[in-house]
């Protein structure tokens, strides 16, 4: 999902032209055509993972879910074999409110319930600690994942369409 997070970036028509007009910028003080092109695609490319990598939920998994109302569940098969996760997270800003995250399922197990399960269980687990609402921040490029959420009752609330959209129910 990372990567084609970044392709979809990468590719948008915005990011496009500020990499052609880099790579001709770079073209007049590098001798390689190659180097000059090449070069703000690499570039982007390490800095968006870097940035996707520096979220401080992934620096400190154990830690991080640990604390008080958060919560990481993993789906398992046959002891080792792992199918999915989602997280549970309270927004602080908007009280009896969380956010769902990391919601992500092996692709071995896509198309077979096993998101259904995950988002149902979760679902249950907020209500048991006494969220109202739950929301979720989907990325564009994960149709499926709106799909699953709109079929569950979720609706989008927000958003930007080239960004990503708010979920909630």
């Amino acid at each position: 999902t990372e990567n084609r997070l970044i392709l979809y970036v990468l590719t948008r028509p915005l990011a496009l032209l500020l990499m052609a007009v880099v790579s001709s910028g770079l073209r007049f003080f590098l001798n390689s055509f190659v180097v000059a092109l090449v070069l703000p695609v690499l570039l982007t490319v390490v800095a968006l993972k870097l940035l996707l990598w520096r979220s401080p939920d992934l620096k400190h998994l154990h830690a991080y879910y640990s604390a008080s109302h958060r919560g990481l569940w993993v789906a398992v098969y046959d002891d080792d074999d792992v199918c999915g996760c989602v997280a549970l997270e309270p927004l602080h800003r908007q009280p009896h409110t969380a956010e769902l995250k990391r919601l992500a399922v092996s692709r071995w197990y896509r198309r077979s319930g096993v998101g259904r399960c995950l988002l149902h269980f979760l679902e249950a687990q907020a209500r048991a600690q006494g969220f109202k609402l739950l929301v979720a921040q989907v990325s564009v490029v994960a149709k499926a994942a709106v799909g699953l959420f709109e079929s569950t009752g979720y609706s989008v609330s927000g958003g930007r369409p080239w960004l990503g959209y708010t979920i909630q129910q």
